[in-house]
């Protein structure tokens, strides 16, 4: 018969791999736990049929200048570009779905204090090309070559 080895060693070596040593978890940001919550009362509205366009319409009044100017833009560009889009709130940020699924989405700068708002693009986006392409991009400002991309990309991203 085959001599049985000692799970012992074994034993020791994965527990000793799953425990991190000298790293410890530091907890969520403030913007993160704030994001998280934004996010139960979304989906507590949710379940109440809350009109979408009106809390996003809403979010955005309440956005700083620059953040307010960029959303308002995108809002209107992403209605135009692609109706059947659903506005809704996504982690307290604007974000348009298709089916119930998130297609693209707003993020301002002031929200994770960033230096530049974000345009961000989920998996249920149709932009893909080959094996990379880009997901989200930073806005600072919207010039009309701009608004013509992130209309061709909104219309690409729902085809």
């Amino acid at each position: 018969m085959a001599e049985r080895k000692s799970g012992t060693k074994a034993t020791q070596k994965s527990a000793k791999s799953t425990t991190a040593i000298g790293k410890r978890f530091k907890g969520f940001t403030d913007e993160e736990r704030a994001a998280m919550k934004d996010r139960v009362q979304e989906m507590k509205a949710a379940t109440d049929k809350a009109d979408g366009e009106s809390a996003v319409l809403a979010k955005i009044a309440e956005l700083p200048g620059p953040d307010r100017a960029l959303g308002k833009r995108l809002h209107a560009i992403i209605r135009a570009s692609a109706p059947a889009l659903s506005p809704k709130l996504w982690y307290g940020m604007p974000a348009y779905a298709k089916d119930g699924k998130i297609v693209c989405h707003f993020q301002s700068a002031q929200k994770f204090k960033t230096r530049y708002a974000t345009l961000g693009f989920s998996d249920a986006a149709n932009l893909d090309e080959g094996a990379l392409w880009p997901v989200a991009f930073a806005l600072t400002e919207l010039t009309a070559a701009d608004e013509a991309r992130i209309g061709a990309l909104v219309k690409k991203a729902v085809s």
